[in-house]
């Protein structure tokens, strides 16, 4: 599979479509999950030479098409044994989707399989990938998330429709399991 050109404008989380079916697929997480969470990370540019920058100005900037902080990035690592680094996340963009999926999938297993029902089970993994675990199991027993978790919660909704037509058959069949 050719990997898409990283662009400083013009990011399009669809064009790794086949990466997030793929790793999907591989890792046994909705490839809708992943791709939605594209989505709502792609507020700003993902260009290596760019974040190579912004780094040099934020060293704990978070990288990648995934937006991953270091320490998250620790994690999977070492939980998965990894053998890249995490500026490795800037670069390679197949690298980042992966380790997003091996992410997703760890709070997928750190979620309880009783939640409040105001949330869909891939609305709290996506506020776990943008709070941490933690966060996520108290909104999972009904802790109201702060302001910025809502606000990433609604952006995670309204990309949902734009991240189901980036993918073929609108990330089934593990879109329709997840949900």
């Amino acid at each position: 599979m050719r990997r898409p050109p990283l662009r400083p404008a013009g990011y399009d989380p669809a064009d790794y479509a086949g990466y997030v079916v793929r790793c999907g697929q591989e890792v046994g997480v909705s490839p809708l999950l992943v791709m939605t969470v594209l989505h709502n990370e792609a507020y700003k540019p993902h260009h290596p030479l760019l974040e190579r920058l912004w780094q040099w100005w934020k060293p704990e900037a978070s990288f990648g098409v995934a937006n991953m902080h270091r320490a998250t990035f620790e994690r999977v690592r070492r939980t998965h044994g990894l053998s890249k680094e995490w500026s490795d996340l800037r670069d390679d963009p197949a690298f980042a989707i992966h380790t997003a999926a091996l992410h997703l999938k760890d709070l997928d297993r750190a979620l309880p399989e009783r939640h409040v029902r105001r949330y869909t089970r891939d609305e709290l993994l996506a506020l776990g990938y943008n709070t941490g675990a933690r966060n996520m199991r108290a909104f999972a027993r009904g802790v109201p998330p702060g302001p910025m978790a809502r606000s990433y919660l609604r952006r995670f909704r309204a990309h949902r429709g734009r991240a189901a037509q980036a993918l073929p058959d609108g990330g089934s069949p593990f879109g329709a399991s997840a949900g």
